[in-house]
């Protein structure tokens, strides 16, 4: 008994082949379920509910770690990979986002971009030195809720 995924599959395979190169038309689209999941209706639809339910755990984990410590973008990714398993439009979310870090590593890596950075970041922390050395001068090693006279 055929599900309809695996027809939805071979059609977006074929349509992202037309698009990408190499090294990613070798890697399909659609689900990876095991074949006696995928073999079965009901099973294969409890399959996605189950990928759903625990994707969306920890993509809700990575947004609550946003905020606080931890490794929020890490885990919203983690997520993601983890709906790409099952689902078509996650795996593109996933190749996108993947295409745009590597991107960004790579102008982050170019020389002019590589030198302003440093630039900026050396009179960055030469105004923060040039505050804590005036600070220092005025007031000393005093906590600033401590200063009696202003």
């Amino acid at each position: 008994m055929n599900t309809g995924s695996d027809e939805r599959a071979e059609v977006a395979v074929a349509a992202d082949e037309s698009k990408t190169s190499g090294a990613q038309s070798g890697q399909g689209l659609g689900s990876k379920a095991p074949e006696f999941i995928k073999a079965r209706r009901v099973l294969h639809l409890s399959w996605q509910v189950g990928i759903f339910i625990i994707g969306l755990a920890v993509v809700v984990l990575g947004i609550i770690m946003l905020p606080l410590p931890g490794p929020g973008w890490v885990v919203i990714f983690g997520g993601m990979a983890i709906w790409a398993t099952e689902f078509v439009w996650a795996q593109l979310v996933l190749r996108w986002t993947k295409r745009k870090v590597t991107e960004a590593a790579q102008k982050a890596l170019d020389p002019k971009v590589r030198r302003r950075n440093i630039i900026l970041t050396s009179i960055g922390l030469v105004i923060v030195a040039a505050i804590g050395a005036f600070y220092l001068y005025k007031f000393g090693f005093e906590m600033p809720w401590n200063i009696k006279n202003q």
